[in-house]
C-alpha cells in the first residue's frame, strides 16, 4: 500500500511540475536584436540575444545578454554585456522599454591594451507591431568619458518570437 500511494504522490506531483512548466514556458519569448555597419576603415558587428516573459498583453520583463565587435582603422574594440529588459506596451503600437545593462570592454591598439566597464539605462520608445518594435532609447546614465558610443541615443530594433 505505501508502494502504491507513493507512486500516486510522485506521478501527480510529475504532471504538476510538467503543467506548470507549460504554462510557464508558454509565456516566454525569445529574440533581441542584431547590428551592422560598414564604413571607410570601420566595421562594426552586434548581437543582442535575449527571453522575455510576458506576464500579460502589457508588460514583459527579462534577461539580455549582447556583443559588440567594432574595428575602427587599427583601434579594436571587443564589448560583451549582460542587462534586464522590461517592455510596457500601454496601446497596441507604443512600447515603452527600460533596460539595464552593464558592458565589459577590451580595446586593442597595436600593443596596447585598454579594458574598463560601464552601466547604462536606457529608457526607449517604440513603434511597436506584432512581435517587432523599432524607435529609439536614450542611456540616462551616459558618461562621455566613460563608454565607447558617441552619443547617449541609439536606435531600438528588437523582435521577439
Amino acid at each position: 500500500m505505501r508502494k502504491l500511494a507513493l507512486l500516486f504522490i510522485l506521478t501527480t506531483l510529475s504532471l504538476y511540475s510538467q503543467n506548470n512548466r507549460s504554462k510557464f514556458w508558454g509565456n516566454v519569448r525569445f529574440g533581441g536584436g542584431l547590428g551592422f555597419a560598414f564604413g571607410n576603415n570601420n566595421t562594426t558587428l552586434a548581437i543582442a540575444p535575449s527571453a522575455i516573459y510576458t506576464f500579460n498583453d502589457t508588460f514583459a520583463i527579462g534577461p539580455s545578454i549582447s556583443y559588440l565587435y567594432n574595428k575602427n582603422y587599427d583601434l579594436k574594440s571587443n564589448v560583451y554585456g549582460i542587462g534586464v529588459v522590461s517592455l510596457y506596451n500601454p496601446i497596441d503600437f507604443l512600447q515603452l522599454s527600460a533596460e539595464f545593462e552593464q558592458s565589459f570592454v577590451t580595446q586593442k591598439l597595436g600593443i596596447q591594451k585598454n579594458n574598463f566597464n560601464f552601466p547604462a539605462l536606457y529608457l526607449g520608445l517604440s513603434y511597436r507591431t506584432g512581435w517587432f518594435a523599432a524607435g529609439i532609447r536614450y542611456d540616462v546614465l551616459y558618461d562621455k568619458n566613460h563608454t565607447i558610443y558617441t552619443s547617449a541615443f541609439s536606435p531600438i530594433v528588437r523582435f521577439y518570437f
